[in-house]
């Protein structure tokens, strides 16, 4: 099988990447596959992908709006001519620019490789644009349930679709030891036996930090100041900054930055949190943070709830309900010693459910499936 996959993102790429790398690191050790990885040049993606034994690249830029036709062309030419070469059996793209320049540059090709799509977020999949690629599209991968039952009212019912959960590497993202943890924790909260709570989800605004935080600040002031706050993540806006201070909680809210590696940061708090109200599908934070031992708070946000079993290694809150949210904070403070308890039962969802080699098996599976189709 000869594949290939694509990513638009000319920057990091976020969950983009970290899904992308995994796969095609996970094929390229198995037998009779060749993957190559086409992304942008400078991306994180093409740089990652290139580290990887087994795994070829492709420098593709994969430019996007009308301003930028003259790119376009230039960069369907150079896929077109790419596609012809290599004659590939399945392509995989990851969004909607690089499925468009794809669609472009397969036209005309003699036995056409096959197309699979994978839905990353909840962005609905409507219009005509769609409709017109759904046509052209032979498989959809959703990396939820919720997903998946979204796709099914949409024009890519018509093609074939199956949900694969997202994979992290659960040898990586592993328990520390205690006294490592402790160390970490006392580096960053010294003398402070408070319930840290952290997310290594990012600071965007859907992510639903800032929910977390007005929910400390409806908490009576003794519990509210038993809590602190960690994120991973890029620095906040000058108004979400505003609104913490307005709060009176600057002192409980602590950012530890962009980080190429978040397990300290993890490995630091009590209990992990992704309360995403936009965008997010199924979460590598959250199977990130429950493959290290942490149980999670999560919103009924899309995918989000199927990472959980609620009371056993997390807890589902109503989306946006800052009530709500902090109900489940004086819910933690009050059971804080179950959470060690917790954090292994998400070990154990973790080892059972999340693993690279589940996700690459299945994906594999779905793409031999679609070879084999009439």
């Amino acid at each position: 099988m000869k594949l290939l996959l694509t990513n638009f993102h000319d920057g990091d790429g976020g969950g983009h990447t970290t899904y992308l790398a995994s796969l095609a690191k996970g094929l390229a050790a198995r037998h009779g596959v060749f993957v190559c990885v086409a992304a942008p040049p400078g991306s994180r993606l093409l740089r990652e992908a290139g580290a990887l034994p087994g795994v070829a690249t492709l420098a593709q830029p994969f430019p996007n709006g009308l301003r930028r036709l003259g790119a376009i062309r230039r960069a369907r030419k150079a896929l077109a001519a790419h596609l012809r070469e290599q004659g590939y059996d399945l392509i995989h793209v990851n969004g909607s620019a690089d499925h468009r320049l794809v669609l472009a540059a397969m036209r005309g090709l003699p036995g056409p490789p096959r197309l699979v799509l994978t839905k990353h977020n909840s962005k609905p999949m409507q219009g005509l644009g769609h409709w017109w690629r759904a046509r052209r599209t032979d498989q959809l991968i959703a990396v939820s349930d919720y997903t998946r039952r979204a796709l099914a009212d949409t024009a890519y019912a018509r093609c074939r679709l199956a949900t694969v959960h997202n994979g992290i590497d659960t040898d990586f993202y592993s328990p520390w030891p205690a006294d490592r943890a402790r160390a970490e924790r006392d580096a960053r909260f010294p003398d402070s036996p408070a319930l840290v709570l952290g997310s290594n989800a990012g600071t965007a605004d859907y992510k639903g930090w800032m929910d977390l935080v007005e929910a400390i600040a409806l908490l009576p002031a003794a519990q509210r100041e038993q809590v602190r706050v960690l994120l991973a993540g890029r620095p906040p806006s000058a108004v979400s900054m505003a609104r913490v201070d307005a709060l009176g909680l600057r002192g409980q809210v602590h950012f530890a930055g962009l980080l190429d590696d978040v397990r300290p940061m993890i490995a630091a708090i009590d209990a992990g949190f992704v309360l995403s109200w936009d965008v997010e599908t199924i979460s590598f934070a959250c199977r990130e943070m429950m493959a290290m031992g942490k149980p999670v708070l999560v919103s009924d946000y899309a995918g989000l709830p199927e990472n959980i079993r609620p009371g056993v290694d997390g807890w589902v809150t109503p989306v946006r309900d800052v009530a709500g949210i902090a109900a489940a904070i004086q819910r933690l403070l009050e059971q804080r010693a179950t959470l060690p308890a917790m954090g292994e039962a998400a070990r154990a969802h973790a080892l059972e459910e999340f693993g690279i080699d589940r996700f690459v098996d299945r994906t594999e599976a779905v793409y031999r499936e679609l070879l084999a189709a009439d």
